[in-house]
């Protein structure tokens, strides 16, 4: 019978969706197993070849552990809100949900075609209303509560105004604005209501602030810094500047310390976890301030190395401070001007990232080392952050390797405080004998550290700190298309509608730009305000927002009352497994963990940490093919030729390339420019030249997963996903190697029938020999799963087919836990073979097969059999063999006879399980 894989995989897809057999629900009975991936987001070119390569994996554990026993938890759903529908929108007058809901048409047809075991009856997008009112349900509480540092938790905001009645915000441990300046309970109470909104913004999670944005003029809005790359957008390449604007954002920075111990609960891979680590950046130092010359200033820095106190000869500012302003010199200020503009273009994470650019600008201004008394030059560069610490600096050359480069370039003194080579750079190990410090000289660095800190807080210049560099999450975009803020405003000041009014659904406007005068796009809308006539906020939430907390959604989805119901989140709790990509690391995994921690704090999540297990799935890279035109020409030359010519390399589709050879016919066809193009063939062939880039339809190296399936199949695809590599690794896309896993999968098919195509499956009793190759091919595929090597198991598949067709076996007492072992990897196979082997009960809810040790353990031992200590032959002898009954048989072996002719037996020297000598005279 041929395998008909077209109709087979189409049968098996259609009864899965018929009987949804994938839909679960909450049984306390069983161990329950949450499997999830990242929330995709409905692009228009729809899924390529990389895509799937995460969906099967998680499908392949879901669909293994529900075999097991588990109640498995494998939802899907939809990131709807982006900026790419909303350009789409701006270009061609459509709505996004229409150019959304197009999208995910597609995306839905292309994953059911995977085989994928999603319960569908869970999905939802960020952008239905349905959904998006928990989001806004979050952002009130967010708005309603602050972040408590000595109980270490999100806290009511009414406890705060209870304090402030009492004590005003003098004795109150809070996370806040940094300019929040001090009040007693008598100030307070003597604020207008006004003024007291307006304080207490300054210490909600959700609150509304200046803070410096990446801003794209051509887009009209906010974008985050990983929307952006070398100063452009990432989306349509247009210029992006800092700029000061009040923005929402989320009190984030209050969660770093709990965000970094909680790395230590989770099983994340290293690699991300060092990424977070780094990104949150925890730093233990001083606080310290340095007094500006003639001026009743003192500027605050943040060093973890206070013991270098002594050689810091100059300060930099980062050129957003406040301080450079204030500071400045009239003689510098259109330098000090020229300069700020200039860093405009480069978001934070840009320059933290550039460590060879040096550039700077000297405001005029001196402050005055507080241990060495000496006046120091205070500069700008953009090197400093103001978001991190705070903005500002003590340089000490000697020892930091960017204020090194900084003081060459600019000619500032260099004096060395610690012993060690600075002849050609810093010396930055923080080991060494202190120098040209006064009362530290002669002590060891850790030494210098806490005697200076401690002389820091004795003098009253500072005190010791820690720090991070963790920073709030800016939280408004000036776009359409994303979740309303549940906010408006009374006298310029925010104020949260009420939860029954939620959801708050985006309104219709004819425009998708922003206004004439500059306002985000909902300054269009007809009515935009509340029934007193106070106008609602203009902004939409981040692309973030919505995938903050889907994963809560998922396990309660209809739920209309509850983000989640006690009973739901007490039941599957947390994430299990989480599969995505390693680039969420500083942007979706950051905030998520922190939204789910605030949700702890205030009692409606039970468990602190979103995502127990997270795999890095690699990226599938794209395998370009080229084609060398002779430059002037419409003449293409094969690549083994193309040195004789002068050539332009041009990327072809690798969709009319098979082995690298080109199809010429179908080249000219590709392209109107191409239709009368000429070729210099090699040995009556034109082969292309090929190279290994990211995939991209530029490239023309996109391979749709629909045109593998329909040659090959979904199993195929499912198969060869896994047996490029490691899940973890990036790694090229080479169809000409999808050829021997389909071989496979018919070489499969063929062991269950006869020549003639007729079903043949005995009942026979196996052999050991076809028990130990099940066995031993379940242990492996077992430990290999549980291991995520799943290209491995596609291997132990191949050599244990290889293995039952050289011995021809049919036997349904092997066949039969060999389609349930595979089932997990190619689930369509394996259930149109347990239906042609008469079994009636789907294999998604059969058992995984049990591995069997004694099936592979040895039963006989192979003895080398010696005469005087030389080995003549071996023996093979049951391993349970007492030393009479080996000796009895080897004595009885015809080869023994023959080496004892004429000679006497001395002694016979058996150790069991490895050897038998006969000493002979």
């Amino acid at each position: 019978m041929e395998y008909k894989f077209k109709e087979i995989e189409q049968k098996w897809q259609k009864y899965w969706n018929e009987k949804a057999i994938y839909k679960v629900k909450e049984d306390f009975s069983k161990p329950k197993f949450y499997v999830l991936d990242m929330f995709p987001y409905p692009s228009g070119a729809g899924l390529h070849v990389g895509h799937p390569l995460g969906y099967i994996a998680s499908d392949i554990f879901s669909r293994y552990k529900r075999m097991k026993g588990f109640n498995v938890l494998h939802p899907m759903g939809y990131d709807a809100f982006g900026l790419p529908a909303e350009q789409y929108a701006i270009q061609t007058g459509q709505h996004p949900a229409i150019t959304t809901e197009n999208n995910i048409k597609r995306y839905r047809e292309q994953l059911d075609k995977i085989g994928l075991s999603f319960d569908w009856s869970r999905e939802f997008r960020t952008s239905d209303p349905d959904y998006y009112k928990w989001t806004q349900w979050a952002f009130i509480q967010m708005f309603n509560h602050f972040y408590n540092n000595n109980s270490e938790k999100a806290e009511p905001i009414d406890q705060l105004i209870a304090e402030f009645d009492k004590n005003g915000n003098l004795l109150i441990n809070a996370a806040c604005n940094a300019d929040t300046i001090p009040f007693s309970a008598i100030e307070w109470n003597k604020f207008d209501l006004e003024q007291k909104q307006s304080m207490l913004l300054n210490y909600r999670i959700a609150y509304l602030a200046d803070t410096m944005v990446n801003w794209c003029e051509d887009l009209k809005t906010v974008l985050a810094n990983d929307e952006v790359k070398d100063g452009l957008s990432v989306r349509g390449g247009h210029p992006v500047v800092q700029r000061k604007m009040r923005q929402w954002s989320l009190r984030v920075s209050a969660y770093a310390k709990r965000l970094l111990e909680g790395m230590e609960t989770i099983d994340w891979p290293e690699s991300l976890k060092e990424m977070q680590k780094f990104w949150i950046g925890k730093s233990e130092g001083a606080q310290l301030f340095f007094p500006v010359k003639n001026a009743d200033i003192k500027i605050e820095i943040f060093t973890t190395r206070p013991d270098t106190i002594f050689g810091s000869t100059f300060m930099v500012l980062a050129p957003e401070s406040e301080y450079v302003q204030i500071l400045t010199t009239d003689e510098y200020k259109a330098d000090v001007a020229k300069y700020i503009d200039e860093t405009k273009s480069k978001t934070e994470r840009e320059r933290m990232a550039d460590q060879k650019t040096t550039s700077g600008q000297f405001i005029g201004t001196y402050a005055i080392n507080p241990f060495t008394e000496q006046e120091i030059p205070i500069w700008i560069s953009d090197y400093v952050l103001a978001g991190y610490g705070t903005g500002a600096i003590m340089a000490v050359p000697a020892h930091d390797s960017r204020d090194y480069k900084f003081a060459q370039k600019y000619g500032l003194q260099i004096v060395q405080v610690v012993e060690g080579d600075i002849s050609e750079g810093s010396y930055d190990a923080k080991e060494g004998t202190m120098i040209n410090s006064g009362l530290l000289n002669g002590l060891d660095v850790k030494e210098a550290v806490q005697k200076i800190i401690g002389q820091i807080e004795s003098l009253g210049l500072g005190k010791r700190k820690i720090n991070y560099r963790l920073r709030d999450a800016i939280f408004s975009r000036q776009r359409y298309w994303g979740e309303p803020f549940p906010v408006f405003f009374k006298n310029n000041l925010p104020y949260t509608i009420s939860e029954k009014d939620l959801p708050l659904k985006l309104p219709e406007i004819d425009i998708y730009q922003p206004t004439e005068d500059g306002k985000p796009p909902l300054g269009r809308a007809q009515n935009w305000q509340n029934n007193d006539a106070y106008p609602f906020e203009l902004s939409t939430m981040p692309g973030f927002a919505g995938s903050s907390a889907y994963y809560l959604r998922y396990m309660d989805p209809h739920n209309e009352k509850e983000l989640v119901s006690k009973e739901s989140n007490s039941y599957w709790r947390s994430v299990d497994l989480y599969v995505g990509g390693a680039e969420h690391a500083t942007g979706h995994l950051i905030y998520s963990r922190f939204w789910n921690k605030f949700l702890f704090d205030t009692g409606y999540v039970l468990e602190e940490e979103p995502f127990k297990k997270l795999i890095n799935q690699g990226m599938i890279q794209g395998r370009s093919n080229y084609v060398y035109r002779i430059n002037g020409t419409n003449t293409f030359v094969s690549q083994s030729l193309k040195d004789k010519y002068q050539t332009t390399e041009i990327h072809v589709d690798v969709n009319i390339v098979h082995n690298d050879i080109l199809d010429t016919e179908a080249f000219k066809t590709w392209m109107p420019e191409y239709k009368n193009a000429e070729f210099i063939l090699d040995n009556g062939k034109y082969t292309c030249g090929y190279g290994v880039e990211k995939m991209s339809k530029s490239k023309y190296n996109v391979v749709n997963p629909d045109d593998i399936i329909e040659n090959y199949g979904a199993d195929t695809l499912r198969l060869y996903e896994m047996f490029l590599g490691p899940v973890e690794l990036s790694k090229p896309w080479d169809t000409s190697g999808i050829e021997g896993v389909h071989k496979f999968l018919r070489k499969y098919w063929r062991l269950h029938f006869d020549k003639e195509n007729n079903i043949l499956i005995s009942n026979e009793e196996p052999s050991k020999e076809e028990l130990k190759i099940l066995h031993q091919t379940i242990k492996k595929v077992e430990e290999d799963i549980l291991r995520f090597s799943f290209n491995t198991c596609v291997s132990a598949f191949m050599i244990c087919v290889n293995e039952l067709s050289t011995l021809n076996c049919n036997k349904t007492a092997i066949l039969d836990p060999l389609s349930r072992l595979l089932a997990p990897f190619a689930p369509h196979i394996a259930e149109e073979i347990r239906t042609k082997m008469g079994f009636e009960q789907s294999v998604v809810t059969e058992n995984f097969p049990e591995f069997v040790a004694q099936f592979i353990a040895e039963n006989e031992a192979i003895y080398p059999i010696a005469f005087n200590g030389k080995r003549r032959f071996e023996m093979s002898i049951d391993i349970n063999a007492d030393i009479k009954e080996i000796e009895n048989l080897v004595m009885a072996d015809e080869r023994t006879k023959k080496y004892l002719e004429g000679m006497s037996i001395q002694k016979v020297i058996i150790v069991p399980k490895r050897m038998v000598n006969i000493v002979v005279k």
